[in-house]
């Protein structure tokens, strides 16, 4: 199975939008789909919104020619497979800077050149057996942040054997386009789900999404409100990769071992999904005050459940 074919993605529900499908429920239109792999949607009001919804499936399937790490003609897969990319989108190369920022506040702990540890556990669980300590250690050799060299004319891996993975960003970073291309049509109140959520501006009729959070099967009480704000959920155990449900997909850059099971449900709030996303990835492996410390190094970012 692939990575994000295993990945649950229970840890958040806009209990205002649970419609049976696509279509329309009460005064709310809600189209379904997926980006890269997750399951997507969006719930907004208007005469036009299959119309929109469809513009709006367009630019999903547009940004997965870029981050998409299962095909073979994106941006990522190329990148991945020859060390280099001249001429990058515009895309990837913001991405990258998001990426740059979030692992200097988090010391490190938001790394997306764990790719080839990643498919190291990934390989040797299908058969049923855990990595080696010496084909980890052989790993950490290739990787590291710094290692990753870019600008327009090209993105460039440094090392023989590097490769990024930007799940832990990429689909909070499609929420955000999503919801810029809606905004400029001049659309407001409308919910954005690419396995992260992005409101652009708030429930239609009045107040804010109201949004659940899940760790597991445990409903946490209350409900986070959003308007003009983005949320994102990880868990160490949200994706697991052996039979036994003990080895999740966060990944220590340092180390090279899998994130212990600290927490069960990290999600934090922010003006950008991209951002709120990899901060959540990276708070898998921190511990509380350090966290809290790169999360508010972020305008507008706030931890909404640590625990």
């Amino acid at each position: 199975m692939t990575q994000l074919s295993r990945r649950r993605f229970l840890a958040i529900s806009a209990a205002a939008t649970a419609l049976a499908g696509p279509g329309r429920a009460g005064d709310l239109y809600r189209w379904q789909g997926s980006a890269l792999g997750a399951r997507a949607s969006i719930t907004l009001d208007h005469p036009d919104a299959a119309r929109i919804a469809s513009r709006a499936r367009a630019e999903i399937e547009r940004l997965e020619g870029v981050f998409s790490l299962y095909r073979p003609d994106s941006a990522l897969a190329r990148l991945n497979r020859d060390g280099h990319l001249a001429g990058p989108p515009f895309e990837l190369l913001e991405c990258l800077g998001l990426c740059g920022a979030v692992h200097d506040a988090t010391a490190g702990a938001f790394d997306p050149t764990v790719q080839p540890l990643w498919q190291l556990y990934a390989q040797r669980l299908e058969r049923g057996e855990a990595p080696a300590p010496d084909e980890v250690a052989g790993m950490l050799g290739r990787i590291g942040w710094h290692h990753v060299a870019y600008d327009a004319g090209a993105v460039r891996l440094t090392r023989p054997g590097m490769a990024l993975t930007l799940n832990g960003i990429a689909q909070g970073y499609i929420a955000d386009r999503v919801a810029a291309m809606l905004r400029r049509e001049g659309l407001r109140d409308v919910l954005v789900d690419t396995g992260e959520l992005r409101a652009l501006g708030g429930r239609p009729g009045g107040g804010a999404w109201p949004v659940s959070l899940q760790a597991g099967t445990e409903r946490i009480p209350g409900a986070v409100a959003l308007r003009d704000m983005a949320l994102a959920s990880s868990a160490p155990l949200g994706t697991v990769l052996d039979a036994q449900g003990k080895v999740g997909h966060v990944i220590d850059p340092s180390t090279g071992r899998t994130a212990p099971a600290r927490w069960t449900l990290v999600s934090v709030t922010a003006p950008s999904a991209a951002v709120a996303d990899a901060l959540s990835t990276a708070g898998c492996l921190m511990a509380r005050d350090a966290f809290a410390s790169a999360v508010g190094g972020f305008r507008g970012a706030a931890i909404a459940y640590l625990g």
